[in-house]
């Protein structure tokens, strides 16, 4: 992986997180291009004018008959009110979803605002063309009332399917955590997350098992989610553990353990994770020990032998087969040198 800090922090994944863990804002402001300032005018005339003609027949200063006064009103006042619900959903589009660089999440959100303008717009003309608009209204919140208890759960999932398109606590492709559940998420719908499991009842390690997962969106607003591809740091530490005896040549386990991961990784794999741990240099993860290459610790273990601990770190969805050559090759190496590596013998193992 060629790619330095500098052009990997272009990215738009990169740069949102890079922002959202320095807490820096985007440079660049968002302004309104020609066509959205000329439809900013032209709403502003409209409610102008209704504005206008609403305050001369207050004042009766245009004369009409008593009965269509009040129509005269209701229409401009709605009118007036449409007006200010799409110059919003403009201001929205321009100041708000315009900072949201992933097309389909922008995508999607324009959509759920076409949706809510148009809900809004029909409730405005229900009220209009009805003479008791407050009655009408009034109804149609109480029929709100009961189908939103009806529907409390799925409304509830439709909430929380807005916050992951926001916040992205996950994204199609990540590997997450939720709960009991474990696995790669391969959609998120309006009401409900799909995973692709992996390990799960019938598998130990991180292969997948067949079994696809399905749960609530609402679930995400209170459960704790772990994502294992953040992508500032897509990666994961891992460990292997030996047990040796207290008089074992630990100068020797060492040097054999670390040679090897490192072989096994490759300098390529050993040059990406260097990369990445700049980028982490320019967020408050810097104050944490991040190592590129494998470390080897000792542990005194309860079962009166030493721990002899490889850690490294590795791509998540690459850990299991990784771990299983590097158990193979580390084995063969050590089991070389038995008299140096006192593994434990017979019934002592």
């Amino acid at each position: 992986m060629g790619e330095t800090p500098e052009e990997i922090s272009k990215q738009p994944e990169i740069r949102k997180e890079l922002q959202r863990a320095t807490g820096e804002k985007r440079g660049q402001r968002v302004k309104a291009r020609g066509r959205d300032k000329f439809w900013f005018v032209i709403l502003a005339g409209i409610f102008v004018i209704c504005a206008a003609i609403y305050l001369l027949l207050i004042l009766k200063l245009i004369p009409l008959p008593q009965a269509s006064v009040g129509i005269a009103e209701r229409i401009l006042r709605g009118t007036a009110l449409i007006v200010v619900v799409f110059a919003a959903a403009r201001i929205a589009s321009v100041y708000g979803l315009a900072h949201i660089e992933d097309p389909s999440t922008r995508f999607t959100l324009q959509r759920i605002e076409h949706l809510a303008v148009g809900l809004i717009v029909a409730v405005i003309v229900v009220s209009v063309i009805f003479v008791n608009w407050y009655a009408a209204v009034a109804a149609f919140g109480i029929g709100s009332i009961i189908i939103g208890l009806a529907v409390q759960t799925p409304m509830k999932s439709f909430i929380a399917w807005i916050y992951i398109l926001v916040r992205q606590p996950f994204r199609v492709g990540d590997r997450i955590q939720i709960g009991e559940a474990t696995g790669d998420v391969i959609d998120v719908g309006y009401l409900d997350t799909t995973l692709w499991e992996f390990g799960g009842k019938y598998l130990s390690g991180d292969h997948p098992s067949g079994r696809l997962i399905k749960f609530p969106n609402e679930k995400v607003l209170d459960e704790i989610i772990y994502n294992y591809l953040w992508p500032l740091f897509p990666y994961v530490w891992n460990e292997i553990k030996f047990y040796v005896a207290f008089n074992a040549d630990l100068e020797f386990i060492a040097s054999t353990m670390q040679k090897i991961t490192e072989e096994e990784l490759g300098e390529e794999m050993l040059k990406r994770v260097e990369t990445f741990r700049d980028l982490l240099a320019r967020t408050p993860v810097d104050e944490l020990e991040v190592r590129e290459r494998p470390r080897v610790i000792f542990r005194v273990s309860e079962n009166t032998w030493l721990e002899a601990i490889v850690r490294y770190l590795v791509a998540p969805r690459e850990a299991g087969r990784v771990k299983t050559r590097l158990i193979k090759e580390l084995l063969a190496a050590l089991n070389a040198a038995p008299e140096k590596v006192m593994f434990p013998a017979g019934a002592n193992r």
